[in-house]
């Protein structure tokens, strides 16, 4: 059975830092591209990054370039998203997706998405 779990989200003031991370089982992790999207309320799915399966080629979107890392360690089935200088407009439901070919943030490319994890950044 496949299954994609995102742990890590929870409650942070602006500026500072949480990592979630992306736990893989049911398929065969390193040949999958990994994605973070992230929906805030009333507002469409978002990619914010992708890590490719084969050389760990790494994309971010222009709003989180500079603060959040992704990273995999192919060894534990997991992705990291290393999140800093976090903002108010961080806010939102963030997901882990998985894609068997290619990478890029298109939702529609991916396979297999987790359940989400809330990310609150307030003060």
């Amino acid at each position: 059975q496949v299954q994609l779990v995102e742990l890590g989200g929870g409650l942070v003031q602006p500026g500072g830092s949480l990592r979630l991370s992306c736990a893989a089982s049911g398929f065969t992790f390193d040949d999958y591209a990994i994605g973070w999207f992230r929906q805030a309320p009333g507002k469409e799915r978002e990619g914010v990054s992708c890590i490719s399966s084969s050389d760990s080629s790494t994309y971010y979107a222009d709003s989180v370039k500079g603060r959040f890392t992704v990273s995999r360690d192919n060894a534990k089935n997991t992705v990291y998203l290393q999140m800093n200088s976090l903002k108010p407009e961080d806010t939102a439901v963030y997901y882990c997706a998985a894609r068997s070919w290619g990478w890029g943030t298109d939702p529609d490319e991916y396979d297999y998405w987790g359940q989400g994890t809330q990310v609150t950044v307030s003060s």
